[in-house]
């Protein structure tokens, strides 16, 4: 057989594979009126969960009970295109401080807009956010709406880890003096730790972990090696994964694979690589619109082991990524015919896939496999 028959049975046999268990999945319909649900966290009862809405609600979702009232104490948020309450987090410590993290969108004066980060303390009651106190703001602010990004995630050593978009200014992505465009790095109390790449360097935030990136939308720590991986939208086409290094340039906008909105060539792209920069894990030649992602390392569904979910806004479907390493070895996708754009997804504490669909009617899935 030569190499090319090879190559079509073999990904033949992969998209085979990939449908049939497809065909597998089971989906459960947990909540339905979330108003553009963006992301989730699970509080340590392994059963309750924190969700929030883009317009700037924070709500619990218990099983049995369903969906609570907004949780009070959050702070008010710059609603409009892309911008809103983005992503929760839970502190490490969170069973003894009950800290819970936010980030979301303010606009100044003059209708420009960048994110937030900070944190309040959840009421024993789960009913108040306490105490809400700012960390970190994007600036300057640069953003009328788009590429804002903003994940959060923490590491095993307590790091907050904090992915913030281009403001759709792209030279601010390569400009160390600026937020935008950059993977930041903090201690759990909000400070800079002495080892990051740039403290001490005149011209240059401390705050900053890698830079060159464009409009992250997914954040999360690999459980078997320890590093923190991170998903964003290309400009028109070009969507990437990468595993941000200390330091590191990842290229936005000298090196991209996609192409302007015009469908001319990015102005300052100098092709998918450039000299001093980083190239992605994976990328999509064409966009699927990815969003928040998750790593699989569950017991319930053995099939799913080593494997990264992703969402997709314009694919309308969840991108199952199977990982040999750091390799991306296959590709498939699920829930297709849901219709939804996906958000975000999270590993749940009983081993299923949690899913935001990002409507006016946005619902809560749990996602498995039939035995």
């Amino acid at each position: 057989m030569t190499r090319r028959l090879l190559s079509l049975a073999l990904s033949g046999a992969l998209l085979l594979s990939a449908s049939l268990q497809a065909a597998q999945v089971t989906v459960e319909q947990l909540q339905d009126r979330l108003d553009h649900p963006w992301s989730l966290a699970f509080l340590p009862d392994n059963k309750s969960l924190l969700l929030t809405e883009r317009s700037g609600t924070l709500r619990l979702w218990q099983p049995g009970k369903g969906l609570s009232s907004p949780v009070g104490g959050v702070p008010d948020v710059w609603n409009q295109r892309q911008g809103g309450l983005l992503d929760v987090a839970l502190a490490p410590d969170f069973s003894d401080s009950r800290r819970v993290w936010l980030s979301y969108t303010e606009a100044d004066s003059n209708g420009r807009a960048g994110a937030v980060v900070g944190y309040g303390r959840l009421s024993d009651d789960n009913r108040q956010l306490e105490d809400f106190k700012v960390v970190l703001r994007q600036q300057p602010k640069l953003s009328s709406g788009a590429n804002l990004g903003t994940r959060l995630a923490f590491d095993r050593q307590g790091y907050l880890w904090i992915a913030f978009g281009d403001n759709f200014r792209s030279s601010s992505s390569q400009e160390l003096d600026k937020l935008p465009g950059k993977l930041i790095r903090l201690r759990a109390d909000g400070s800079v730790p002495d080892d990051n790449p740039f403290v001490g360097r005149k011209n240059a935030r401390p705050e900053i972990w890698a830079y060159g990136l464009r409009n992250p939308q997914g954040l999360a720590l690999n459980p078997w090696t320890q590093q923190i991986w991170e998903s964003e939208h290309g400009p028109r086409g070009g969507d990437e994964v990468n595993i941000p290094a200390k330091g590191k340039n990842y290229g936005w906008p000298l090196a991209t694979w996609g192409i302007d909105y015009s469908g001319d060539k990015v102005p300052e792209s100098q092709g998918g690589t450039a000299p001093g920069t980083e190239q992605p894990v994976w990328w999509w030649k064409a966009s699927p619109a990815i969003s928040g992602m998750a790593f699989y390392n569950g017991d319930r569904f053995p099939e799913w082991k080593n494997s990264l979910f992703i969402g997709a806004l314009k694919e309308k479907n969840l991108i199952r990524l199977t990982l040999n390493g750091d390799k991306v070895v296959a590709e498939e996708r699920l829930l297709q015919d849901r219709g939804a754009r996906i958000r975000d997804v999270r590993q749940g504490p009983d081993g299923y896939l949690y899913v935001l669909t990002d409507e006016s009617n946005g619902k809560l899935l749990k996602v498995g496999l039939k035995p």
